[in-house]
């Protein structure tokens, strides 16, 4: 086993939304693969989550990048970009450029380093036409980046089950529990490292919905959650405003 530190790097998706743990807190696909990672390692392995929802891309950088850095960790995990292309400033040359700086640095140090193509989240959005261009552009480009640096490239966007409604939660953009599960095992898949082959297994795609249900259905999601995403960016603030890391140093993991 050649990891005995992991740091994981991102906004909401590395964080853990919304596979909560009993306390309210949420575990997420990263912590299932820290767990997992701990089990081949021993006491010794070391575990740090510095995801924080809502963060954008520069921001993932600024506070994220050079704090995982200073821990020399054997392992990280690199996730961010996904909350920038729903912005209608989303500047695509810049991202990707950027991206790649950041991916070389990260592997400069001698960390194995993991990216991920993004699942397409957007069949059940509003925004399609302008987003998903957005989130195919973004994947060409952690494709390409994790070619051209040796980072070990997860590729969810490949993965027709993501389709299923199930693997999200009711806010249709953050997993569900049975999602990150789905990410823990092809993350694991991708280091070599064996793991629960329930992780894998989803429940099979609900009926459709009748026409009128389904709007109704649209129209409650509206409410709850596209218009407080709206009031938000309407606001200038972020769901992760007054959030921090949930775990902000590499520490063992508790028995």
């Amino acid at each position: 086993m050649r990891w005995r530190s992991y740091v994981a790097v991102g906004d909401s998706f590395t964080e853990g939304l919304d596979d909560a743990y009993p306390d309210g807190t949420f575990r997420g696909w990263a912590d299932l693969v820290a767990t997992r990672l701990a089990a081949e390692a021993g006491p010794e392995f070391r575990y740090a989550n510095l995801a924080i929802r809502g963060r954008l891309f520069p921001g993932v950088v600024a506070e994220q990048v050079p704090a995982a850095l200073a821990m020399k960790p054997d392992l990280i995990s690199f996730a961010a970009g996904g909350n920038d292309v729903l912005r209608r400033n989303f500047d695509p040359d810049a991202l990707v450029s950027r991206f790649d700086k950041v991916v070389g640095e990260l592997r400069s140090g001698g960390a194995d380093v993991v990216l991920f193509r993004f699942a397409d989240v957007m069949a059940r959005l509003p925004g399609q036409r302008l987003i998903a261009p957005r989130v195919e552009l973004l994947n060409r480009a952690v494709g390409e980046t994790a070619e051209r640096h040796g980072a070990i490239l997860v590729d969810l966007y490949a993965d027709d089950t993501y389709l299923n409604p199930l693997l999200w939660s009711t806010d249709r953009l953050h997993l569900s529990p049975v999602g990150h599960r789905r990410v823990a095992a092809q993350v694991l898949g991708a280091l070599g490292v064996g793991c629960d082959e329930e992780w894998l297994l989803v429940p099979p795609r609900p009926t459709p919905s009748p026409w009128l249900a389904a709007r109704t259905a649209d129209l409650r999601w509206a409410g709850q959650h596209l218009a407080p995403w709206l009031k938000r960016r309407l606001t200038g603030r972020s769901s992760g405003d007054t959030c921090t890391a949930k775990r902000p140093t590499l520490s063992p993991l508790p028995d």
